[in-house]
């Protein structure tokens, strides 16, 4: 099964019937997400194919992230499962550069975008691994390493740094956001 796309124009003209899946990281999505989005994070996508599955009976799904990457992934992964879903053309990024609404929750302290952490920690790790080389010259392959790891990231659009940072604390959902969330689409109580 293939997955369809939607652009922004598309998907906010028919988001009072789709079931829209945000697929970024908690604190990602505590940064603004579409009206009435669940959030599933990337990595508990298995864990949550069968209410997905329940959801997609009842109506059409639309799957989004930071910038259409991970949701790509996971239609593949949902069609692999028999699941049909749409994936957002831009992801959120496109979405709010257009000027449709996002909501936030309020009074939570969100955390970084996943991509400002990915820069940081990149950062971090080359500045600290040209300093310790002034002192040990072979510490300067932590800096090589990082850049690789870059060219890596940039040539096959995947992140293993972003995956690593995604299993911090303050990136992982709550246990009892994620039942409430698959209970909602199971056909429970809707949850936001």
């Amino acid at each position: 099964m293939a997955h369809t796309a939607l652009t922004a124009g598309q998907a906010s003209a028919r988001l009072h019937e789709l079931t829209v899946i945000d697929v970024r990281t908690p604190g990602e999505y505590a940064t603004g997400h579409l009206p009435d989005a669940h959030n599933i994070p990337l990595d508990h996508l298995d864990a949550a194919l069968p209410a997905l599955k329940v959801a997609a009976e009842r109506g059409d799904l639309l799957v989004v992230c930071a910038s259409g990457a991970r949701s790509v992934e996971a239609c593949r992964r949902l069609a692999e499962a028999g699941i049909t879903a749409a994936t957002l053309t831009g992801g959120t990024s496109t979405w709010t550069q257009l000027g449709h609404d996002v909501h936030r929750p309020v009074g939570v302290r969100a955390p970084w975008p996943m991509e400002r952490q990915v820069r940081l920690a990149a950062g971090s790790l080359v500045l600290s691994g040209l300093l310790a080389g002034r002192l040990r010259p072979g510490a300067r392959w932590i800096s090589a390493g990082v850049a690789g790891g870059l060219v890596f990231s940039a040539v096959t659009d995947t992140c293993g740094m972003a995956r690593l940072l995604a299993k911090l604390p303050y990136n992982r959902p709550k246990a009892t956001d994620l039942d409430s969330t698959l209970t909602a689409l199971s056909g429970g109580r809707p949850s936001v």
